[in-house]
């Protein structure tokens, strides 16, 4: 019965022209009450629930149909790819043999042609002395054309191979998108290319599919992009010269299969070749391009210094007339003019031993191979071979320089603090860019206190989070000062570097402190406690000779004067505002506990003789609002003085003396309104208690602490006079 309720509800819900408002108006005529409706929104609710597990179980299934179908696609898609990468090895073996029968072809013929040379020889040489000027004419003229015919076949020859190479490898580089610069290089062709995977380093996960192409001179990897109707496309993803990477195999480990390594600093990358097949044809054709394009400067390097010697040879045949042998004049031990030999083995192989250091990040090893070539040629300069290995070993310098300066640069892991960088910086004071090693290692300093100061975390408290603060900051100061000392020690010129950066560090804290602590509003006293602090930190940098205690002072004496305003003119309104409420009665504390406390207080506050204006029991001879104007007062001087430096002398001193000058103002006035006899020797005592206790204490209390007396203050005190200018008159004058 439940069932057929059930299910005739849910035709009834399912009917194309269903209107919920219609149908729950009729439920609520056809109901007989509450009980009713709620059954009835329970069935609506079970049947909601039924229809959201069947809808759940439909799309598991459908999903489930996807993930099968996108399996498919995936599994047609490879094969695709492999069958057009099968195609395109197919038309390159078939462009290999038709350039094979055209290179034999041109062979032969030249062949032909030196054949034909020769018996125009034969026949010259053969002919009767009657005859010699003919045929010396025409030997000269076949000699001339059959050679410019075997130079024309030789000419021709390497012309259409190396276009050819160039055809092919533009045909490939069609299909990678970003690489239309690559094409530019005079004599660059493609040797091999193939399919690889690229795997994670470190964990062996496979990154994304390439296909790398390898040309005389250089490596190009790109990356698989999805086919489009089709066609295999790829994307440029990184172009590598032979000299700048050493191969590395890496040997079969579990899944870790048919890989090898590329290193190139500061990147390692891995690759996948499809079997152990190919991975051994890519490294041994990598092995081999890459000593062929050694030997091939090798060779111009050798053709270099040949033309060298002929030309110093016939300079000094022009500028000596006299053979060395007959020559008694010439000096043969001149230290100048001394030869070394480059022949020997640890010299030929340095080149690629420095590539090696950098690539193992050998650097110390890299800088002294260097230091042993400089001493061991430093007499031999101006031979022409010296000067053809100092170019190729310039190559290398260079490239360790950009290594060890990217050691350094900001974009590099800032842990271990700044002797992590001691090493980067040795080897480049040693290579004599000391000035670019200090630039690069206060740079990475300043993005390590940058840094640090934005992950510290900010806590509730602003104390505790400016203790952390300035620990932070000052220490790693502290360290960056000594690291400093001890790499630079013998470069005096790079201090004046490290004092702008430390003002320029110092303004980064100022920057953070301020935004804590002056533009949260916080109270003088918490102000005046973290100042305190940053000062006290400041002053530890004293024990290695860096004072940095102005340059924080000039830093935050905007901020200090903003606040000192801020709250001088928060005293000041709330004296007025209970100068407006003052009755002037005698105060009662109604405990002898608060008034122990109050006591204390004012002895703390430099009032010791407080006692004389407490009555009997728990009242005090003074109005509440002298005793609330007293305490105020007396803790903005104990705060401003904490604060205190000499550029906030006179501010300090003038917001002392209007606020002082309100509670003046208000006694004199007060003074002057009163008609009752009593209140007005009540008014007096409280008069008395400011001038003569209250304000002397403030003119020591400045004075000890600044060093100099208040002026401003004794003028103010000395200087009142309660004056009744006119009798009918409520205005005061000080």
């Amino acid at each position: 019965m439940a069932a057929d309720v059930a299910s005739r509800l849910r035709r009834q819900l399912e009917t194309p022209r269903f209107e919920p408002a219609q149908y729950v108006k009729q439920l609520s005529q056809q109901s007989d009450g509450d009980r009713d409706l709620q059954e009835h929104r329970h069935k609506i609710q079970s049947l909601a629930d039924e229809t959201a597990q069947n809808l759940k179980k439909n799309v598991y299934k459908n999903y489930r149909q996807f993930i099968e179908t996108a399996r498919e696609i995936s599994y047609l898609e490879s094969e695709m790819y492999q069958l057009s990468h099968i195609l395109t090895e197919q038309k390159g073996i078939m462009d290999g043999l038709t350039q094979m029968l055209l290179t034999a072809d041109r062979e032969q013929q030249q062949q032909q042609g030196s054949r034909q040379l020769q018996a125009s020889m034969g026949t010259a040489g053969g002919t009767s002395s009657s005859s010699l000027g003919s045929s010396t004419t025409t030997t000269t003229t076949t000699t001339t054309t059959s050679t410019s015919s075997s130079s024309e076949a030789f000419l021709i020859l390497p012309r259409e191979a190396e276009e050819h190479k160039q055809r092919t490898l533009t045909t490939l580089l069609e299909k990678v998108e970003g690489c239309q610069d690559i094409l530019q290089t005079p004599g660059r062709y493609l040797v091999y290319n193939g399919d690889l995977l690229e795997c994670d380093a470190e964990s062996a996960a496979q990154i994304q599919r390439v296909h790398a192409f390898l040309m005389n001179d250089c490596l190009l990897v790109a990356a698989w992009l999805p086919s489009r109707r089709g066609a295999v496309r790829y994307r440029y993803d990184a172009l590598y010269p032979l000299d700048s990477f050493a191969v590395v195999n890496v040997k079969d480990n579990g899944p870790m299969r048919d890989m090898f390594k590329i290193l190139m600093f500061p990147d390692t990358r891995v690759f996948q070749a499809e079997n152990a097949k190919v991975k051994k044809e890519w490294l041994e054709i990598l092995d081999q391009t890459k000593k062929n394009k050694a030997l091939t400067e090798r060779l111009e390097v050798e053709k270099e210094e040949a033309k060298a010697r002929l030309l110093v040879a016939e300079e000094e045949k022009q500028q000596r007339p006299l053979s060395p042998k007959t020559n008694p004049f010439e000096d043969e031990s001149d230290p100048a003019m001394e030869l070394v030999d480059l022949s020997l083995e640890w010299i030929q192989e340095l080149p690629e031993d420095l590539d090696v250091c950098i690539a193992q990040r050998d650097f110390e090893g890299a800088v002294d191979l260097l230091d042993k070539l400089n001493e061991y040629l430093s007499r031999a300069t101006s031979q022409p071979a010296v000067r053809q290995l100092r170019s190729r070993v310039d190559q290398r310098v260079r490239r360790l320089t950009d290594v060890l300066m990217y050691e350094l640069s900001p974009g590099r892991s800032l842990r271990g603090g700044p002797r992590a960088t001691r090493r980067a910086v040795s080897q480049l004071i040693r290579l004599g860019q000391s000035t670019k090693a200090c630039e690069l290692f206060l740079k990475n300093r300043a993005a390590a206190v940058q840094t640090a100061i934005r992950q510290l975390r900010i806590e509730g408290a602003t104390l505790l989070y400016i203790h952390k603060l300035c620990n932070i900051f000052f220490t790693g100061l502290l360290d960056t000062a000594k690291e400093f000392e001890m790499d630079f020690a013998g470069d005096s010129g790079c201090y004046s570097a490290f004092v702008v950066w430390s003002r320029s560090a110092t303004r980064l804290f100022v920057d953070a402190f301020s935004k804590q602590v002056f533009d949260s509003k916080e109270s003088l006293s918490t102000t005046a406690e973290c100042v305190e602090v940053a000062k006290e930190h400041c002053s530890k940098l004293s024990e290695i000779g860096l004072d940095l205690t102005f340059t924080l002072q000039a830093l935050l004496v905007k901020d200090i004067k903003a606040a000192l305003h801020s709250y001088k003119g928060i005293i000041m309104e709330a004296t007025k505002h209970r100068n407006s409420e003052e009755m002037w009665r005698r105060m009662n504390l109604m405990t002898p506990e608060a008034l122990a406390k109050l006591k204390e207080e004012m002895k703390a506050s430099g009032i010791t003789n407080f006692d004389q204006y407490t009555g009997d029991d728990c009242w005090v001879n003074l109005s509440y609002t002298i005793v609330a104007f007293t305490k105020q007062l007396m803790a903005f001087l104990e705060e401003g003085l904490k604060l205190y430096f000499p550029e906030l002398h006179m501010v300090l001193l003038e917001s002392l003396r209007e606020i002082i000058l309100v509670a003046v103002q208000h006694v004199d006035y007060s003074l002057r309104c009163e008609q009752d006899p009593e209140k007005k020797v009540f008014i007096r005592e409280n008069v008395s208690f400011l001038y003569e206790t209250v304000l002397p204490v403030v003119e020591r209390r400045f004075e000890e602490g600044v060093g100099t007396p208040a002026k401003q203050l004794q003028d103010l005190r000395n200087g009142s006079r309660i004056i009744r200018v006119n009798p009918e008159s409520t205005n005061s004058f000080v």
